[in-house]
C-alpha cells in the first residue's frame, strides 16, 4: 500500500473526518533523538507472560489496543465491538463499499423494468387483473424484468465478494491502528481478485453439485422402489444428515478461508488447508459465533428493511399497472440497504475470528505489536 497510513483513533474518540498530517508517528512509537544527542533508550515492557505474550499474565490478561481490538486473544464482546469500531472508523472501505457495489448492480433491473412499464407494459390493468392474453412485447417486459432482477442479485452478490476480501485489509490494518482509505483497501487486493473470486465460485460449485447429488439420490429411490413413503422417509434422513456435516465442512474448510487467502501468500486451496489448522480444537466456539452472527445480522437486515417491503407490497394497491416495477425497485433497495450492513459486519467479524485463531495458536499477537510500533521489530 503506498500513501500516509491513517491511524485508528483510540476507544471514545469521535470519527476523524481528515487523515492526520505527514510525520505523525503511531503511538508508542520512539521519538527521534535530537540533533547531536545520544539516542534516548527503548521503551520498558512488563516481562513475558505464560505464551510468551508481553505483559500478558493469562491468556486474557491486560494487553496493548493501538486499534480496534486489544492484542491478545479475543471474547466475543472484544470481536463484535471490534467489528462496530472497523466499520464507524472505516465507513467508506465497509459499509461505502458494500453499498457502492450492490447499488451499481441494482441499476441493471430498475432500468429494465421502468423502461417496460412505461413502453410495453407488465401485462397488468388498472384494477390489477392479470390480462388473460398477453401481447409477445407485455410477456417479453414481464420476462425481462424478472430475468433482469435475478442478474441484478447475482452482480450484486459478486461485488460483495470483492468487498470481504477489502474488509479483510481493513481489519488487519484496525487491528495495528491504521485506517485504510476506499482506494487503499482495494489496491490491497491487487493480485488476490481472480483468487478470491475463484475460492468464491469453486464453493458455490461444490455446495450446488452436493445439492444435486442429494436430489439425485431421492429420485433414484422414488424410480426404483415406487413407494412414497419409503421416498419421504429417505428424503427426511439424508437431509436432516446432511445439515450437520455441511456445517462441519463450512467451518473446517471454508469459514476462515476469505481472510486467510487474502491476507496470506496461499493460494485457494492452500487457505482451505489453513482454515482447517486454524480451526483445529475451535471447532464449536468459531461455529457458536459464526451461528450467533447469522442470526445477528438477520435479524437487524429484517428490521431495517421491513418499511421498504412494505411499501413494496402497498403500492400495486394504488398503482396496479406498475406493480413489477415497484416490486423490482423495493428489492432492490431492500437487498442495498441490508448488504450495507450485513455484508460488512459479517466480514469484519469473520475477519476478527481469524486474527484472533492466529493469536491464540501462532502468538500473531505479538507480530501486530510490532507492526503498531509497540515492540521492536
Amino acid at each position: 500500500m503506498t500513501g500516509t497510513p491513517h491511524h485508528f483513533p483510540p476507544p471514545g474518540a469521535p470519527a476523524p473526518e481528515d487523515p492526520p498530517t505527514v510525520g505523525a508517528r503511531s503511538p508508542g512509537a520512539v521519538p527521534p533523538p535530537p540533533p547531536g544527542g545520544p539516542r534516548p533508550p527503548l521503551p520498558s515492557y512488563p516481562a513475558p507472560g505464560p505464551g510468551g505474550r508481553p505483559g500478558m499474565p493469562g491468556m486474557l490478561g491486560a494487553a496493548h489496543k493501538p486499534g480496534a481490538i486489544p492484542l491478545r486473544p479475543l471474547t466475543l464482546g472484544n470481536i463484535y465491538d471490534g467489528a462496530f469500531r472497523i466499520i464507524r472508523f472505516n465507513p467508506k472501505a465497509t459499509v461505502g463499499a458494500a453499498l457502492l457495489v450492490t447499488a451499481v448492480a441494482m441499476v441493471i433491473p430498475i432500468v429494465v423494468s421502468a423502461v417496460t412499464a412505461f413502453t410495453v407494459g407488465t401485462g397488468l390493468d388498472t384494477n390489477g387483473e392479470v390480462n388473460e392474453e398477453l401481447s409477445t412485447a407485455e410477456a417479453l417486459g414481464v420476462l425481462g424484468s424478472f430475468g433482469s432482477l435475478l442478474l441484478g442479485l447475482y452482480a450484486a452478490q459478486l461485488g460483495v465478494i470483492f468487498v470481504t476480501g477489502m474488509i479483510a485489509h481493513v481489519t488487519h490494518a484496525a487491528a495495528v491502528g491504521r485506517r485504510l482509505t476506499l482506494a487503499e483497501a482495494w489496491a490491497a487486493t491487487h493480485g488476490k481478485r481472480g483468487r478470491l473470486l475463484g475460492q468464491a465460485m469453486l464453493v458455490g460449485a461444490v455446495s450446488l453439485l452436493a445439492i444435486a447429488l442429494l436430489v439425485g439420490v431421492i429420485v433414484l429411490v422414488a424410480v426404483l422402489t415406487g413407494d412414497v413413503l419409503v421416498t419421504v422417509l429417505l428424503g427426511i434422513v439424508l437431509v436432516l444428515g446432511s445439515i450437520p456435516l455441511a456445517m462441519w465442512l463450512w467451518i473446517k474448510v471454508v469459514f476462515l478461508a476469505t481472510p486467510t487467502l487474502m491476507l496470506e501468500p496461499v493460494g485457494v486451496f492452500g487457505s482451505f488447508g489453513r482454515n482447517w489448522q486454524l480451526t483445529r480444537g475451535q471447532f464449536w466456539r468459531i461455529l457458536g459465533i459464526g451461528l450467533l452472527t447469522a442470526l445477528v445480522t438477520g435479524v437487524a437486515g429484517s428490521i431495517l428493511t421491513t418499511p421498504v417491503s412494505f411499501a413494496g407490497q402497498l403500492g400495486p394497491v394504488f398503482a396496479p399497472e406498475y406493480a413489477i416495477v415497484i416490486l423490482v425497485v423495493s428489492q432492490a433497495v431492500a437487498l442495498i440497504i441490508q448488504n450495507a450492513f450485513v455484508a460488512p459486519f459479517t466480514a469484519a467479524v469473520t475477519s476478527l475470528q481469524y486474527l484472533d485463531q492466529r493469536m491464540r495458536k501462532e502468538a500473531y499477537d505479538v507480530t501486530l505489536m510490532g507492526e503498531a510500533g509497540l515492540i521492536p521489530r
